[in-house]
């Protein structure tokens, strides 16, 4: 841990990109505004229902956040969150720069991890979904962030609602 009992940042210095292709796309990929996330946003705009986008003032900046339900939703990519993550981690071994992919990958499941600690602690419910599920079928996410959104379930839950995305195993 380090100063504060905060996970200190991962390092990749020492890595180098695969090829300068792989980086030009990596570079170009945004954060926000995913087609998925604007599909989500449509259907629960369809709904009636209204929320605020990618709130900086929040640990993790959600998509989407629903104030007044005190419900945040991720719409988290596949490859970059680590959907079948032990799957996910054999491939990555075998291909380029493993080391590199591996590190951040696993970084990133750690992250969003402490990131929905950090908003649970806050008195928030978390719901992630997977880009994939989202785009394959945009009305099913939004109906199930719409029975959160009107009838939150109990803070106390041990664990993250989530929609076709099982917590990731620890990183190894």
């Amino acid at each position: 841990m380090g100063r504060g009992g905060v996970a200190p940042a991962p390092r990749f210095e020492g890595y180098a990109p695969s090829s300068t292709r792989a980086s030009m796309t990596a570079r170009a990929i945004g954060r926000t505004e995913t087609r998925a996330e604007i599909e989500l946003r449509r259907a629960l705009w369809k709904r009636g229902l209204r929320y605020r986008k990618n709130v900086a003032t929040l640990p993790g900046r959600p998509d989407i956040v629903f104030p007044r339900a005190r419900l945040v939703v991720f719409v988290d990519g596949d490859f970059w969150h680590g959907r079948d993550w032990e799957a996910r981690l054999a491939k990555l071994k075998r291909g380029s720069n493993a080391p590199y992919w591996v590190a951040k990958i696993g970084a990133n499941i750690e992250r969003d991890r402490r990131k929905t600690e950090a908003l649970r602690a806050m008195g928030y419910e978390v719901v992630r979904v997977w880009e994939t599920d989202v785009l394959r079928d945009p009305a099913a996410a939004a109906g199930v962030i719409a029975g959160h959104v009107a009838a939150p379930i109990a803070r106390a839950s041990p664990r993250p609602a989530t929609l076709g995305r099982a917590p990731a195993a620890a990183p190894q």
